[in-house]
């Protein structure tokens, strides 16, 4: 009598513990304590269910113990870490499930189906909640608490019409459907987190670079030689056609590399020179995968509207480099200004060495977040590096200016930490002395080693930022930032001097590059005496400032049209300041 009571309380406890996660507005510590005292709640009951033999009493009491103890872990320490509470969660639930399915292959009856049916969506959530350990406890407390109060309706109804379990009666066929009912509706969520978190999570198979990007035996010693060409059918702008190329370029120390990358033209071309835009693709990932002219869309990345323009209204050329390490063999040079100015350079290069276009040696050069540091570095070294290319004018939209300070405002972000993820495995490789493996902040590595491998767009980029959702803490701590890396993380700033009109563009509701580290930069560049045309768009995001209805569009395509016209600059360094 004792037992039966006490499991319809215990019931009617569970599915009030499960309406409260479902439907009250916790907080994460408060789910936990609720998840915590429902574990619990579960172990004790795992000891009160009748069994039919010393097995199933076992193993009962054996999962029972697992609960309680966990379930009090999660209860009395809920601050102790969202991976680690989603790890106890997970094996709470998996636990679960086994025993359940246990009892009810060994136990038979007519809800031997339903039985596993319910053990096998506690397992699936156990599992979800393995992929999930930051969102675990807020995420998936829906599914913890549907759990709650499937599990404690079911020990309710089993209290109330189960007394001794080898005198059990038949059910009403309207009690066995409605517990069958009950139960696949539990899997059906289990089965949806479980199928959703895999597709999110996981990214898409995305095409691996050919032959063509492999290094041949013998190149060119000096860097800006085309290796060689193909043509690309899609993603072009409206009349126009385009390659993709291998060239020469070298590393930011000045050894030879190898980089690929597009080259578009009008098709319609009278043999005329051409003018040029020479583009620095932002963000696409660390992985060969990864590379801009790999892509169905190689042109989309940054203001893709805008170039589409130049090439189709306009006659211009344009070449972007994939970078080194994208496409090519290697280690990319992740954020590494000076590496990404000389293949952009190089590319420039390759372009006046390719037979099919004709254009000559003077260049705007665009870039886009992590581009638009590379065009600012592109200005700053060309009259050194190329001193053949003369640059006519340096656009940058949200570029990546200062990196430490992007570093340190944004290392507890999603997208700051799949940033800091793509840094830590690239620079891991390019600065061994910094050790920087065993430098990450602990629990961090595995997301890190995950993020690495997704790039940075479509359904990829998704995933990327999940998994940087995933990551408990910053990547960097903070005495790692305070020493020989945030250095070089300082040493990637570009501060010119720059040998045209320079153009910077930034949206105000940008989370990623922040508006008001950009004024700074801009401030301190103009402080320093260079002439910067700045523009700020109210309400555009980080993406949405390049978008074709940005109004950038029509003044970078203007902008643009001036430089090559040789119109006077228009900076305006006063309004950084403001």
């Amino acid at each position: 009598m004792f037992a039966g009571r006490a499991r319809a309380v215990i019931g009617i406890a569970a599915v009030g513990l499960g309406l409260a996660l479902v439907l009250a507005p916790l907080s994460t510590h408060q789910i936990a304590v609720v998840t915590g005292i429902g574990l619990v709640l579960a172990g004790v009951a795992a000891y009160l269910l009748p069994t039919l033999d010393g097995f199933t009493r076992a193993s009962a009491r054996v999962f029972g113990t697992v609960f309680v103890v966990l379930g009090g872990i999660i209860a009395l320490w809920p601050a102790a870490g969202a991976p680690w509470l989603a790890f106890l969660v997970g094996v709470s639930l998996i636990g679960h499930g086994i025993l359940q399915g246990v009892q009810s292959f060994r136990h038979g009856g007519d809800q031997r189906a339903t039985s596993f049916i319910v053990a096998l969506a506690s397992v699936l959530l156990g599992i979800v909640a393995f992929s999930w350990p930051v969102l675990t406890l807020t995420f998936f407390r829906l599914g913890v608490g549907a759990w709650f109060v499937f599990f404690g309706l079911q020990l309710t109804m089993f209290a109330l019409y189960r007394k001794n379990p080898r005198a059990a009666k038949p059910r009403s066929r309207a009690a066995r459907w409605s517990r069958t009912i009950g139960a696949s509706l539990a899997l059906v969520l289990a089965v949806a987190l479980a199928v959703g978190s895999g597709w999110a999570l996981g990214g898409v198979p995305l095409p691996q670079p050919g032959k063509f990007y492999d290094v041949p035996a013998n190149v060119p010693a000096e860097p800006g030689r085309l290796i060689r060409s193909e043509p690309i059918k899609s993603g072009l702008p409206k009349g126009a056609e385009g390659w993709r190329i291998l060239y020469t370029t070298t590393h930011f120390d000045g050894s030879p590399a190898v980089s690929s990358g597009t080259i578009v033209a009008p098709k319609k071309r009278t043999g005329e020179q051409l003018p040029l835009l020479s583009i620095a693709h932002g963000t696409t990932g660390v992985a060969a995968k990864c590379a801009p002219s790999l892509s169905a869309t190689p042109l989309a990345d940054g203001a893709g509207a805008a170039l589409a323009q130049m090439v189709s209204d306009h006659g211009w050329a344009a070449v972007t480099s994939d970078y080194i390490g994208l496409g090519t063999a290697g280690v990319h040079p992740y954020l590494i200004g000076d590496s990404e100015a000389r293949n952009v350079l190089d590319a420039t290069r390759a372009a006046q060495d390719f037979a099919e276009i004709n254009v000559g040696n003077e260049t705007v050069v665009w870039g886009h977040s992590q581009g638009g540091q590379g065009a600012l570095w592109t200005g700053q070294i060309a009259a050194e590096y190329a001193p053949e290319i003369t640059v006519q004018g340096v656009a940058a939209f949200a570029p990546a200016a200062d990196l430490f300070g992007l570093a340190e405002v944004n290392k507890s972000d999603a997208a700051g930490k799949t940033v800091s993820a793509y840094i830590a495995s690239t620079w891991a490789e390019l600065y061994p002395e910094l050790d920087l493996a065993s430098q990450l902040t602990p629990g961090s590595a595995r997301g890190v080693a995950k993020i690495q491998d997704l790039c940075f767009n479509g359904q990829d980029a998704l995933a990327a930022i999940l998994h940087g959702t995933q990551v408990p803490n910053q990547i960097f701590p903070d005495r790692v930032l305070d020493g020989k890396f945030g250095t070089l993380l300082r040493a990637q700033t570009p501060t010119g001097p720059f040998p045209a009109p320079v153009l910077v563009a930034q949206g105000g509701a940008d989370p990623l590059v922040k508006p008001d580290q950009q004024r700074a930069w801009v401030a301190d560049r103009c402080e320093a005496g260079a002439e910067i045309d700045y523009r700020e768009f109210p309400g555009r995001d980080h993406l949405s400032l390049v978008a074709g209805d940005s109004p950038l569009t029509p003044q970078l395509v203007a902008w643009t049209l001036d430089r090559a016209a040789g119109a006077a600059a228009t900076p305006n360094c006063d309004l950084a300041s403001e």
